[in-house]
């Protein structure tokens, strides 16, 4: 088993006593290294390759966000903090989640389960296993989402509202043109400058509308090519 590398950086000598505490129960983990100061913490990311980082946001020196943004080749990264109210700032370094202290062990373990399956995600051998789905980030955490259950992804300016099958629909901070990047091409086709869809679900198309399960969309004219080629099967 390829075990994901990381560090935690936290004033708190008695939080990260907790966070070293929690990774050792979790043999998919390796704590390389903790830190009591996010200077020395940023110095040993520049020099060293980790998968994880633990990161808390309130910090003396460096906050926590400000120590991510000045990375350039960013780790995955869970927040800690005291606080309810996270920074909007967060949001624009895509965290794999947000850990309100005092941590629970089974809190921690889902931002765990995150941070794996993101990893696999990132790593995965054969193309057709990262095609399985999708990862965004939507409210302040990293969200998986299974292809299969799109129904379709809507554009909403700087936002995308992506439909999700008997599921709340998920927002996220994207350009549709950069999630259709994350897609695969032979499954989900953009038909408007506002709306992508999952070929498969497609129920029929007639006078420049798309019929989908629960939806009714329309097809601008410089997507009129997909449109011929579907009917011709």
């Amino acid at each position: 088993m390829t075990q994901i590398k990381c560090i935690a950086i936290d004033d708190e000598p008695l939080a990260l006593q907790l966070i070293s505490g929690y990774v050792v129960k979790f043999p998919q983990l390796q704590l390389v290294q903790v830190f009591e100061d996010a200077v020395s913490g940023a110095e040993f990311l520049r020099n060293n390759k980790v998968d994880l980082l633990f990161a808390d946001i309130n910090m003396p020196d460096i906050s926590g966000i400000d120590l991510v943004r000045s990375l350039e080749n960013k780790p995955m990264v869970v927040f800690t903090t005291a606080y309810k109210n996270f920074a909007f700032e967060g949001f624009e370094l895509e965290a794999i989640d947000y850990l309100l202290k005092p941590i629970d062990i089974k809190r921690f373990s889902k931002a765990v389960e995150k941070a794996e399956e993101y990893f696999q995600y990132k790593n995965a051998a054969k193309p057709d296993e990262i095609a399985e789905s999708l990862f965004v980030y939507s409210e302040y955490r990293m969200v998986k989402i299974n292809l299969a259950d799109i129904e379709y992804i809507e554009s909403m300016e700087d936002y995308i509202k992506i439909h999700i099958h008997n599921a709340k629909t998920i927002l996220t901070l994207m350009p549709l043109k950069k999630v259709m990047e994350k897609l695969p091409a032979d499954k989900f086709q953009r038909i408007h400058r506002s709306y992508i869809v999952p070929v498969g679900k497609i129920k029929s198309i007639h006078n420049r509308k798309v019929q989908l399960a629960g939806a009714e969309l329309p097809v601008s004219e410089s997507y009129m090519d997909f449109v011929r080629k579907w009917m011709k099967g």
